[in-house]
């Protein structure tokens, strides 16, 4: 048995991936239920650097890109086309963009969606 000190991340993510498709549709409605869920006992609300610090310098994917900002492949291939986004680093013929471009681009799109 795994004592909780032990306990990682990966290792859940391991078991997840073995346990049947049932269980881990259950897990994960029992998760998206009680995930955020807090007691004046614990001190788990981490502001956005604890929680996302980790991505500051993160390089997305076209793909990946794409799926954050929510928009077709087509409409991201004009959006570079017109400047609005480009790539921060260029390995052969993959392109990878940067977080905070990201963001601000996503900030936009969901500005101009609220007018």
């Amino acid at each position: 048995m795994i004592t909780t000190e032990h306990i990682t991340a990966e290792h859940i993510f391991s078991q997840l991936r073995v346990i049947p498709l049932s269980e881990r549709t259950k897990f994960f409605n029992i998760l998206a239920k009680h995930a955020f869920d807090y007691n004046d006992d614990c001190d788990d609300n981490l502001t956005h650097e604890e929680l996302f610090g980790d991505l500051k310098d993160a390089k997305f994917t076209a793909k990946e890109a794409i799926s954050f900002l929510e928009i077709s492949p087509a409409t991201f291939r004009r959006y570079i086309k017109d400047g609005k986004i480009s790539a921060i680093l260029e390995v052969g013929t993959s392109h990878f963009y940067g977080r905070d471009d990201l963001y601000r681009l996503k900030k936009a799109i969901n500005l101009l969606k609220n007018k």
